[in-house]
Formats: C-alpha cells, structure tokens, sequence
C-alpha cells in the first residue's frame, strides 16, 4: 500500500500552532517584504509545513497582486496548510503585534507629540522617512526598469502624480501603457488550463462576512464607512508591497480628505516603520487619530481585507493567471508607475519637513546607509540616537 501524501498530513497541524507560530515571528517583523526570507526558514526549513517550490509560488503571485508582500505571504502559507482557517489564523497571528503596539503608539502620540524631546525624536525620524522612501524609489527604479520604455512610463507617472492627478488614474494609464507599447516577453507564457476552478466555499464565506463589514459601517457610521472604503481602496491598489500604498495614502489622507496635516502623516509612517509589521500599519494611527479607538481597528481591518481575499482568492487560478501576456505586460506597467510614484511623495514628504543641519545630516546618513545595505531598523535607531544626543547639548 502506498504511504499517504505528505501534504494532507500537515492539514492536520492545529490553528493554534498557525496563529503562535506566525505571532512569535510577528514580535521581530522588521524590514517589510525582508521578513518572507524569515517566513520561508519557518514554515520550510523549520518546521516542513511547507516545499520549497509551492512556497516559491507563492512569493511569486503575491508580488503579482496588490498588498504588503510579508502580510500576504502569512495568508498564503496559511491557506496552504489549512485552507481558508489557516490562512486567517497565520495572517492574523502575524499582524497582530504590530495592530497592538501601533494602538498603544496612536493613544500616547497626541499628549506626548508636544514635549520636546520627543519633537525632537519625530524631526529625526521625519527626515528619515523621507530617505527611506527616496532609497525605495531608487530600489525600485535599478531593479524594475531596463528600458527607455519602462522609464518613460514611470516618468509619466511622476509627472501626472505631483500635477495632482489621482493615483487610480495613474495606474489605470500605466496598465494601459503597459499593454500598447510593451514589446510581448520574450518567453512564451506556459498553456493556460483549459477550465477555471471554481471559488471555495470559505472563500465565498469570507468575501461575504467582509461585504457584511462594510454594510454595517455604510449604516452605522457614514464617517467609518467613508475611512473603511478609503484605506480599502488604497491596499486594492499597492501593487509593488507596502511601500506602493504611500503615494495613494498620503493623497487621500491628506490631500482629498484632509484627516491629517503632512507632518501629522509623516509622523504616523514613522511609527509604521518603528514598529513591527508592514508600513501600512500606519492605517491604524490614521484611523485612531480621526476616530479614535474604532477608527483604528476599522481602518486596519479594511486596510488588509482586500489584500487578504485577493491572496485566497487567487491561489486556484495563479497557473492560468501566470500563463497570460496581457496580464503579465499590465502588471509591468503598473509595477513602472510606482517608481514615479515613489519619486513624487519624496517630494511632496520632503516639502513638508522644516529643515536644518540636523534633519538634512540624518536624511543624508540615512539614504547612503540603506545604499551600502543597512538594515532599516539600525538606521532608524541610529537616527534616534543622534537626534537625542543632539538634544542633550544644545540644552
């Protein structure tokens, strides 16, 4: 008799296992999309949850669809190894640190935000901000574009972002660049299946209990609702990780809805990048600081619905999505667009900074360092630390 398949066994590997496994690891998910390195030791090298190949899979769908790639990745190596449950349990046990500490981070910002050293840590931590997103459109830029083409798409697209044009339209013209003046990949895409699967019930469970979500808010609260569909609408289109989700959030917090001040915004991506978690976590003080303690858990949970369904949805048809020329050369130039993205809310953040020798050092020291390759989290505390060694002697 043949022994049973490896992989329904792990179906057996309990919630509670999921949720702690990928909650201990959420405690340190620092680095944004470098935390998929420290899910794959995990779940492959650790435990065996997982091969390597289908592991590899979805690394590759989860930066072909909008959303934070780490926080896909939990739902995707969750939905493998208990469908639907297991993807909640991973994606939640993973987030969960980072929409905890981000609370606790929102409810001390306002009455502590004046004293001065801490106006002092904000400057820092402001100035680097801007490094770190001046260093992702620089990243973005070596790694995506390999062609005049591909600059000039990116190019369009800074220019029609800092003239104002909303960054739905931007992405919707690059997609439609991307498909005219691509030339096709040179690689023949595989045969796509011949049938579709169809959607798993929990799947059309989930899709149901978040349509409920936002009916209730339409009727509850037209103020919630209004920030549910918001920050839905901007996870909807990030493709390109967390960082992608910056152009569309600081345009519609600040610039259409006027929830907060620039320097208010600049603060709150400097706690998302302080704390564990994608960047996007920044939703949860966006949401606390316009609506307190409910604002904050609907603007997290409507900030990663989308990105979540998205992941369970299109596990089943990633073979036949991946097979597509037309889908492939969209998504390259959406991926385009957000160089030029990126490169405008440098702008826009920079703009927004009162600026002086230390600020403009912290800046300068921070963006060379990403460069030479350090990670994140030192120069953000290296920062801190000058600014409030700074601080102290000038007192």
């Amino acid at each position: 008799m043949a022994p049973e398949p490896a992989l329904p066994a792990l179906r057996r590997i309990s919630l509670a296992a999921i949720f702690f496994s990928f909650f201990r690891l959420g405690l340190t998910a620092f680095g944004g999309p470098a935390m998929v390195a420290y899910i794959r030791r995990m779940v492959v090298e650790q435990k065996g949850w997982l091969d390597g190949a289908i592991f590899d899979d979805g690394v590759a769908l989860c930066q072909a669809i909008p959303g934070a790639t780490a926080m896909q990745m939990t739902a995707y190596t969750g939905f493998r190894i208990r469908g639907a449950a297991g993807a909640l349990a991973a994606f939640s046990g993973f987030g969960l640190p980072a929409f905890l500490l981000m609370m606790a981070l929102s409810a001390v910002y306002v009455p502590a935000s004046s004293l001065p050293p801490v106006k002092v840590v904000f400057l820092a931590l402001q100035a680097i901000i801007v490094a770190m997103v001046a260093y992702a459109a620089v990243s973005f830029a070596k790694t995506s574009l390999r062609h005049w083409l591909h600059a000039l798409i990116a190019g369009i697209a800074a220019a029609l972002f800092i003239a104002g044009a909303h960054p739905v339209a931007v992405i919707a013209l690059a997609a439609l660049l991307g498909i005219t003046i691509l030339p096709t990949p040179d690689k023949k895409p595989e045969a796509p299946a011949t049938t579709l699967p169809r959607p798993e019930r929990p799947f059309l469970i989930l899709v149901a209990l978040s349509a409920a979500f936002f009916l209730l808010l339409f009727f509850a609260s037209p103020d919630l609702f209004s920030l549910a569909t918001t920050m839905a609408g901007i996870d909807l289109f990030a493709f390109g990780g967390g960082f992608a989700a910056l152009p569309l959030m600081f345009h519609e917090v600040v610039e259409v809805h006027a929830w907060l001040d620039s320097t208010t915004f600049i603060n709150g991506l400097a706690l998302g990048q302080v704390t564990p978690g994608p960047i996007v976590i920044t939703a949860t003080f966006v949401g606390y600081l316009t609506y307190g303690f409910w604002g904050g858990i609907v603007a997290t949970v409507a900030m990663f619905t989308p990105s979540f369904l998205f992941v369970l949805g299109m596990v089943p048809y990633y073979d036949w999505l991946k097979s597509s020329t037309l889908y492939r050369k969209m998504f390259q130039g959406v991926l385009f667009s957000f160089v030029g993205l990126l490169l405008s809310v440098t702008v826009k953040l920079a703009l927004a900074i009162p600026w002086s020798y230390l600020p403009a050092l912290l800046a300068t020291g921070a963006f060379f360092s990403l460069l030479l390759g350090a990670e994140i989290l030192w120069v953000v505390i290296a920062g801190i630390a000058i600014a409030l060694v700074a601080f102290v002697l000038v007192q």
